[in-house]
């Protein structure tokens, strides 16, 4: 879909232990770079938003990202879950499923280190 050109890159973030969310923030950073190797346009927001997050201290959770990723879902044509322990538990990455059938955006679920990308052609 030429006029929702982003792939969104969801995996789940929160956690009150500081060294698995950066673990999971690595992780996200690995997987866009894959996709984007593969001709993705990706938007990761555990990428984009993990260091302004800790630098001001923001919210981690689905109440205050919410409105951001509904926004960036909009100008998606597909949602990557990366499915890292927790994904199935997680408010924000259930959120973002949803978000994306109600907008009839293709959904492919990623292991953390085989990104599906066979699929794309660039």
């Amino acid at each position: 879909m030429d006029d929702r050109p982003l792939t969104y890159l969801a995996c789940p973030y929160s956690h009150p232990e500081r060294n698995i969310r950066v673990s999971r923030y690595e992780a996200a950073n690995k997987a866009a770079g894959e996709l984007m190797q593969a001709g993705f346009i990706v938007f990761s927001p555990i990428s984009h938003t993990h260091s302004i997050s800790e630098a001001c201290e923001l919210p981690l959770g689905w109440d205050y990202w919410s409105t951001f990723d509904r926004a960036y879902l909009s100008m998606s044509c597909s949602l990557y879950v990366l499915c890292l322990d927790g994904w199935q538990e997680s408010v924000g990455v259930n959120a973002e499923i949803e978000i994306a059938k109600q907008m009839d955006i293709e959904i492919q679920y990623l292991e953390q280190s085989n990104p599906r990308t066979d699929d794309h052609q660039t």
